[in-house]
């Protein structure tokens, strides 16, 4: 069984990742909701880099469903091919921007639920596009969170779920808007899978190093 840190060690963890870094981003580079949507659909099974490489060009004729529409299935996978799963990306992107001009007057939703009826988009996106474009306090749990969350003592762990509503119960909401951020930016480039970085890790003194 995982061993939970404490309410108190919680507001100590955040109030560190505060302090290193008050203002965390995405590393998905977009210029409005809409694009920020397609480039996380995009970047499932893909690394933000390849996604930001592809979209540059694409963003620049395309930021729009309606642009998208009108540029069309076949060029958008000339855009994109070189991301994983180009070909089932390019039919979400075309059928979600189709949607989005039909049911939402081409605005992208602000809630969950309306952002889960268009194609590719699960909880996990809608709540990355709820936080970072409208500034909602959601927690969308992709693998890092999965992986160094448990470790460190924030959550039990278990399903993508459970994770997230633990997490969500946990953190104190003056951290929520950043939470996300600081922990995949920490599961990115610290806590890593192989070789986690614990002599640098300014959490070291308080993860539990719980097996996961």
């Amino acid at each position: 069984m995982s061993e939970l840190i404490s309410s108190d060690e919680i507001i100590e963890v955040f109030t560190r990742f505060q302090q290193q870094n008050p203002n965390p981003q995405s590393e998905l580079k977009w210029k409005n909701a809409y694009t920020l949507l397609v480039s996380v659909v995009l970047s499932a099974q893909a690394t933000d880099k390849s996604v930001n490489k592809a979209t540059e060009a694409l963003y620049a004729i395309a930021d729009t469903p309606e642009k998208m529409l009108k540029l069309g299935e076949q060029s958008l996978i000339g855009y994109i091919r070189s991301i994983g799963l180009y070909r089932t990306k390019a039919r979400h992107v075309i059928e979600l921007s189709r949607l989005l001009v039909e049911n939402f007057d081409g605005t992208v939703p602000e809630t969950r639920e309306a952002l889960q009826t268009l194609p590719g988009v699960g909880r996990k996106t809608a709540n990355v596009v709820l936080n970072v474009a409208f500034g909602q306090p959601t927690m969308p749990v992709d693998t890092h969170l999965k992986r160094i969350c448990p470790k460190i003592g924030l959550c039990r762990g278990g399903t993508v779920e459970q994770i997230e509503k633990d997490l969500v119960a946990r953190i104190p909401g003056r951290f929520m808007n950043h939470a996300h951020h600081w922990l995949i930016l920490h599961g990115r480039y610290i806590c890593t899978a192989r070789n986690p970085k614990c002599d640098i890790c300014i959490l070291n003194d308080i993860c539990r190093h719980n097996e996961w």
